[in-house]
């Protein structure tokens, strides 16, 4: 092992305990009963409390750490004091322990883009769906997603009382990916996860294209990705605009980490150095398995519908 961790194994530690003081700040609103709920573009693109206060904690808690590493996060906040009651300056010591490829070795702070979302699933947040909803941060290198965290608050929050709330996946490219069991759908079958709250003709045009044996709408990127490694759906698949970089950096990440793939429904890879277009404007595609198949049935009117 390193005599000293790596810039990449400092960010990582440091953003897998940040999205855990996320985590606690997201159940804390919730438990508050005032959700703070504000339209941004309409009522399909909610923001609440819980957004404003979790980006300010994990983009103000990493910038002090880590000064020279771009940060960019889903919500349009104002700069000023953050309350120290925020920052997270904790990291885990697990991750420190691992030992990373040695590509990553050299990584300097500023070659480093970090992509946040601070509520992966808000307007389910808003309507008590709560096991939809994650904390998402991407680290981003050379414009390709090679680390990522999904923190799920509520994890098991129907299991009962005595089970434990809340998890934190995690993953590298390179290393693999922890914190939950990897399983695969049964062989053969054909299970789509997509929108549960921005369906559209083109959206289910390209999904009766895969010919699934069943569909899960399901809320937040994240959580559809947690379906995939945890075999809950095969495809993911979201031919639409509307996703945005944050919302794919910390899945893309994850998924690559245990050998999936996900790209824009023409197969392209996203890109996430910092001067590009947030917007995911060809739509998403993504599987653990199997990637080829359902990118071959994506129609010819889908792929002129979304352009890059």
């Amino acid at each position: 092992m390193a005599s000293s961790p790596t810039v990449l194994m400092r960010l990582m530690a440091s953003a897998y305990s940040v999205a855990r003081r996320a985590e606690t700040i997201v159940r804390n609103v919730m438990a508050g009963g005032d959700l703070g709920i504000v339209e941004k573009c309409g009522p399909n693109d909610l923001q609440t409390k819980a957004d404003r206060l979790v980006q300010m904690s994990i983009c103000s808690s990493l910038a002090r750490k880590f000064p020279r590493v771009t940060i960019i996060g889903e919500e349009d906040l104002p700069s000023h004091d953050v309350d120290e009651e925020l920052i997270e300056d904790g990291q885990c010591e697990e991750i420190l322990k691992k030992a990373f490829p040695p590509q990553y070795s050299s990584i300097k702070e500023e070659e480093l883009v970090v992509w946040v979302d601070p509520l992966d699933g808000t307007k389910e947040y808003t309507e008590g769906l709560l096991d939809h909803v994650t904390v998402l941060i991407g680290i981003a290198y050379e414009g390709k997603a090679i680390a990522g965290v999904i923190n799920q608050p509520f994890y098991n929050y129907e299991a009962g009382a005595d089970a434990v709330l809340g998890r934190t996946i995690w993953g590298v490219l390179g290393l693999g990916a922890f914190g939950f069991q990897l399983k695969e759908v049964p062989a053969g079958k054909h299970i789509i996860t997509t929108t549960r709250s921005h369906s559209s003709k083109l959206v289910n045009d390209c999904i009766s294209a895969m010919n699934p044996d069943s569909v899960v709408r399901v809320g937040g990127a994240g959580n559809k990705i947690i379906q995939l490694i945890e075999g809950k759906a095969s495809a993911y698949v979201f031919a639409s605009p509307g996703c945005k970089k944050w919302d794919t950096c910390a899945p893309e990440a994850i998924l690559h980490a245990v050998g999936g793939k996900l790209t824009d429904i023409h197969g392209n890879p996203f890109h996430y150095n910092k001067e590009v277009k947030h917007m995911n404007s060809a739509g998403v595609l993504a599987a653990l398995k199997n990637f080829d198949y359902y990118a071959s049935r994506v129609p010819e009117s889908v792929k002129q519908a979304l352009v890059p």
